[in-house]
Order: C-alpha cells, then structure tokens, then sequence
C-alpha cells in the first residue's frame, strides 16, 4: 500500500475544506485534499446555489411589478425551462471538473475517493494513505435526515439534492417540514408550477426566528397558492404508483407526486473510521474553539460535520480558523452556533444575526426590543408599492449593545452584515447612532430604530 507524506491532510471539498486547505496552501504547506463526492461539496450543487436559482426569477419579476413603469413591461408567465436551463448553468451540469485547477494552482493535492482515519494522522483512500505531519482535518459535511415515520423511507423521499436539481416540475409537490429548505422549496417549485403542500409539525414556519418572520413568509406562500399546514404531525406515509401519500395525526392527508423531507441535517460520520482515533461513528465530532478535537494534538473538525453552525458561510470561517492554528496562530472561533448570521432567500427574504427576543430571553438577557416596516422610509419607496417587510432591532438594556437583528423584505440579506459587525463588535448604541445611513436609501431604517428607542 502506497503512502505519501503531507503536512495536513483535509477529508471533505466542500467550502469548509476548500477553504482550510487553500489557507494552508497559502501559508506554504504541503497539503493534500479527499472527496469522495463532488468538489465544492453540497452548496455548490445541490442546497445553496441551485435553490437561489430556482428563487431569484420569480422574485425579480414580483418587484417589477410593484414598481409603475416595470409593471407594464411584464407580461406573460416564468418560463420554467429557462428557469431550469440556467440552475443547471449554475451547477455545472453536476460537473465539477471546472474545481480542480484552483486545486493545482495553489499545489494541492487531490485524492478522489472515500477518505477513512486509519490511526493517528493517516487517512486510507482505497490502496493508498496519506499521512500527515501536522494535522487532518475533517470536513465531510452533512445529510438530509428521514425520520422514522412508517413507510416514509420505502416511499422513496426527496431530499435537497433531488429537489434542487429536478428537470421538471412536479404537478405535485408535498413538502414535510417548514424550516428553511421547506420554505424556500415550497416557495421556488410554487413559481415554477407545482402545486405545493407544506407541513410543519410545529406551531408556525421557521421556527427557529422571530414570529413575525414565520407569520409573512407562511402570508406569501399562501398567496402563492400553497397548502401551509402547522401543527401538523406526518403519522405514516405510503406510495401507490406515482402517488405518495402523508397520513396527518389531526387533519385530511396530502397526497403528491413526489414528497421532500426537509427536517434536519446529520454529520457524515459513520464511515470516517472515527473509532480508530477513539471517537464514536455516526455522531459530530466535538471540537474546542480552536477546532481541534478535545485531547488531540492533530485532529480537527470544520462546518456541518462539529454541528456548531450549519451554515456555509460558518463553515469557511472555522476552515480559516482551523489552518491558523495549524499554522501557529492563536485563532479561535467564537461568535458560531446558534446566533450565527443567517439568511432565508424567500420573499419576503429573512435575514437574521444574533438573538431573537425568545433566545435572549432564553440566555438571561434583559432585552428589549424595537420595530418598524423595513421599506417605511423614502430609499423603500423603490422598491415599490406594498413591499412587505419588518426590521427588529433586540437591544441589550444592561449594556446598551445590539444582541440581535432580524429584518424582513425584499433583497435584505445585504442589510445583515452591518447588523453583524454591530453584535460581533458589541458596539455601543451611543457610537452606532453616530454611523449616519445615507439617504434615499433603506439603511435609514436603522435611523428610526434608533430613535424609536430613545436615541
């Protein structure tokens, strides 16, 4: 069996991976990359950037007609063929040779296939090891769960992978679960012709912000003509022929052409050879703020696969922080987890950083909170007549700090990272009122906050 020498070897080409193995690279190490899979990983192919293709059309198109003047440019109906023709653009047709030559610019070495610990800094590929001088890490990413509701896994569910890469439109679409895959899913397939059920077991969508959020995303979709059930709990599913069909606890059952189960992610761990670095299958690795594993001197863990923060973008930050420790800096991650900045690409999009009031609350912070219309402002009257859409503001009363944000409306996600330096560098309220929003813009909204709370 052959063996090659590496300072780090990194399992997993998703961005957490891309990004720790290109940062070691930069640093002048010697560094090997294993993907099984697809480089450029989940995000790439089949969650982030295929689903804000199928998203973007329709609400272009809705914003245009909101404003007089554009409204009567548009006629007729989203092409989905186009639609479709252009997510496959995005993806690359699945192909994902276009990644490898970044790879050989910076000298990484790629290894294609299923990457497996084999000791103490030595990764098995097939007949070959890697081994490691300083570190491995791993980043191998996560799955769509199936929950053990009888008959489910025989009726063959969808997952993001097959929802976001569908040739066509299912004239049926059941959606089992209203977090944010579910609601950007049910959202995106709903312009683009299906018809769309969704069931959320809980009291309302996205469950995990503020109300307010939930309540104008489930507004739109029911304008869209989808079926929003909450507090509705799947008991059994079956699949006759082409026709799948959710039983319900309480309520009629759905029936569809095809279901997606979009209720939560798990780490891909069970085939890591976790065991032979005393850690145990199937579960996220633990990791300190260092990224490192607890009593390990050379084993990390990045992105989804820790379970910190499910986010892509919180991935590529433990990667950068990851490969600074490697390389001797004093690098830690702490600002992850569930106050990370996060974005749901609906419309009304929802894009939130830090607490809601609940987890603030939660956490023993005294907090209050101050809202206003996220287009109430002159810079929201181009975004047209009716823009839907709320900007909250959840202030820390005992250190007059911003303790989270979470705004609502159309094109938001870019109103996040000011929010973000804001709660990450605990500025002062008295200093931010000093950070002057131009006009006519939207950023005014932060003005009437502002003020509202007494500024």
């Amino acid at each position: 069996m052959a063996e090659h020498e590496f300072d780090v070897v990194v399992v997993g080409a998703g961005p957490a991976g891309e990004v720790c193995a290109g940062r070691l690279a930069d640093a002048g190490l010697e560094v090997a990359i294993v993907e099984n899979d697809h480089i450029g990983g989940e995000c790439s192919f089949f969650a982030c950037m295929p689903s804000k293709a199928l998203l973007r059309p329709a609400q272009a198109v809705d914003e245009a007609r909101r404003i007089p003047g554009a409204a009567e440019a548009v006629s007729g109906q989203l092409d989905t063929g186009a639609v479709l023709e252009r997510r496959d653009e995005v993806i690359h047709d699945l192909d994902d040779s276009g990644m490898e030559p970044w790879l050989d610019d910076k000298g990484i070495a790629l290894y294609r296939g299923r990457g497996r610990l084999d000791g103490e800094r030595r990764v098995k590929i097939g007949h070959e090891v890697a081994v490691a001088r300083r570190a491995v890490v791993i980043a191998t990413g996560s799955g769509s769960k199936v929950p053990p509701i009888p008959g489910l896994r025989e009726a063959k569910p969808w997952s993001n992978r097959e929802i976001t890469t569908a040739k066509q439109a299912p004239p049926r679409l059941a959606v089992l679960g209203g977090g944010v895959v579910g609601v950007e899913m049910a959202q995106a397939w709903a312009t683009l012709g299906s018809a769309v059920s969704l069931i959320e077991a809980g009291d309302g969508l996205i469950g995990r912000e503020e109300p307010f959020a939930g309540e104008q995303v489930a507004d739109a979709l029911r304008g869209l003509g989808v079926d929003v059930r909450t507090g509705a709990k799947a008991s059994a599913v079956s699949r006759e022929g082409g026709e799948v069909t959710i039983e319900l606890e309480q309520g009629e059952p759905v029936s569809a052409d095809e279901l997606l189960v979009a209720i939560g992610r798990f780490p891909h761990t069970d085939d890591l050879g976790l065991e032979s670095a005393g850690l145990e299958p199937g579960e996220s690795i633990e990791v300190e703020d260092t990224m490192r594993v607890p009593g390990s001197d050379w084993l990390y863990a990045i992105g989804d696969v820790n379970g910190r923060a499910l986010l892509t973008h919180m991935g590529k930050y433990q990667g950068r922080a990851a490969a600074d420790q490697i390389c001797g800096k004093d690098a830690l991650v702490t600002h992850d987890g569930a106050v990370s900045p996060r974005v749901i690409f609906t419309d009304p999009q929802v894009a939130a950083v830090g607490h809601t009031v609940a987890s603030a609350e939660e956490a023993g912070l005294n907090v209050r909170a101050v809202a206003t219309g996220t287009s109430a402002n002159a810079g929201g009257s181009f975004y047209g007549r009716d823009a839907p859409g709320t900007t909250q503001l959840v202030i820390d009363e005992d250190r007059r700090v911003l303790a989270g944000a979470t705004f609502t409306g159309p094109d938001v996600a870019d109103f996040l990272h000011a929010a973000t330096v804001a709660v990450v560098g605990e500025v002062p309220l008295d200093r931010l009122w000093h950070a002057v929003p131009s006009f006519p813009t939207r950023s005014e909204v932060w003005l009437n906050l502002l003020e509202d709370y007494g500024l």
